[in-house]
């Protein structure tokens, strides 16, 4: 050991060492070791020193799963989203990740796929490992109520279905989505799609309240038709796309309701050669580093998934703080970045 201090008789550097061990080589006590290594109690100065230093030497690492036990939490939260390859959800992860380390806090993050199966998986494992709390982008109602069962404080995240009965942090989906409408009207569009990838969640129903709500707002009768439910994924919302955009009286605008839409519709008008504006108008909700790329640029609601895992945390940590308060919801706003992918609708030919 390049301190000078003797491995205790035995040890095998090839294997975990122990607490004995560290206490062995350092002189001390195990309750010293522990003490000096937690920060939780007195020790001299020196003696901490000491046996900080043995523990580098001999690669001791504590025993998270015993100190929880004792604590009863752990010094991490849970963090459950719907989709990491999603660029909103990866955004969000990062907005918790830095927030977390600030509180001294790591974080556990799992990637649900979208399944309330594996959600449910998830949050077992999330309360078998004594996180403090979980912040969750719930696809069903399952998760949170289990966890608040389980007297594990939850947050629900971009998304809420335990409405009163845990914090939730969102998005004010429906202004923003009676934002970017409206602009379409205004331009003089009157058959806008709506291409959404559900309608049961507050996402979509909040999203499919304000594309509503800017229609009668403005006086013009919403066709219903124009709104399509096209799928999780890009290919199969292409696919979509290509029927909406095939149809005998097809729309002139289309508002994708999130980023992955959006990139279907994209692909699809770039397939059948409809130019954007020029023929065919389009905005998104979720405003991601492709669409600033393209030519022309898309129009899209900016949302700010950073600033919205910074805000979850907050809130986590304020539940955490103070369990018996009324279950709260934070509702943060949303920005449209206005870029060059809508125009007046066509002109009929003659």
């Amino acid at each position: 050991m390049r301190s000078g201090l003797a491995a205790p008789e035995g040890f095998d550097p090839a294997r975990r060492p122990t607490i004995r061990e560290v206490a062995d080589a350092a002189g001390v006590s195990r309750s010293t070791v522990s003490r000096a290594l937690t920060g939780r109690g007195y020790v001299a100065p020196m003696v901490r020193d000491r046996v900080r230093e043995v523990a580098r030497e001999l690669g001791y690492v504590p025993d998270a799963t015993a100190r929880h036990l004792r604590q009863q939490a752990s010094q991490s939260i849970g963090v459950l989203v719907s989709d990491l390859n999603n660029p909103f959800y990866a955004g969000l992860a990062a907005g918790i990740s830095q927030q977390a380390r600030d509180r001294r806090y790591t974080m556990m993050l799992a990637d649900g796929g979208g399944s309330p199966e594996v959600e449910a998986e998830v949050a077992e494992a999330f309360v078998a490992l004594r996180v403090a709390g979980v912040l969750v982008t719930p696809v069903s109602a399952g998760v949170s109520t289990y966890l608040i069962r389980q007297q594990i404080p939850v947050v629900e995240v971009d998304r809420r279905f335990a409405a009163g009965a845990c914090d939730a942090v969102m998005v004010d989906n429906e202004s923003a989505a009676q934002n970017v409408t409206a602009r379409l009207l205004e331009l003089g569009h009157r058959r806008i799609a709506l291409v959404i990838d559900e309608m049961h969640w507050t996402t979509g129903q909040n999203r499919l309240a304000g594309y509503r709500a800017a229609f009668a707002a403005a006086g013009v009768p919403a066709d219903d038709s124009l709104v399509v439910r096209a799928g999780w994924d890009v290919e199969a919302a292409r696919k979509e796309a290509h029927v909406l955009l095939g149809r005998a009286e097809p729309p002139t605008a289309i508002f994708a309701a999130n980023n992955v839409l959006a990139e279907a519709v994209w692909r699809a008008a770039a397939e059948l050669g409809l130019s954007i504006p020029d023929q065919l108008s389009l905005v998104a909700f979720d405003d991601v580093p492709w669409m600033s790329l393209v030519r022309p640029g898309v129009t899209a609601v900016a949302q700010d998934p950073v600033a919205l895992g910074e805000a979850a945390v907050t809130q986590l940590f304020e539940r955490i703080r103070s369990p018996l308060a009324p279950a709260r919801t934070v509702l943060l706003s949303a920005t449209v970045t206005s870029r060059g992918s809508t125009a007046p609708p066509p002109q009929p030919a003659h």
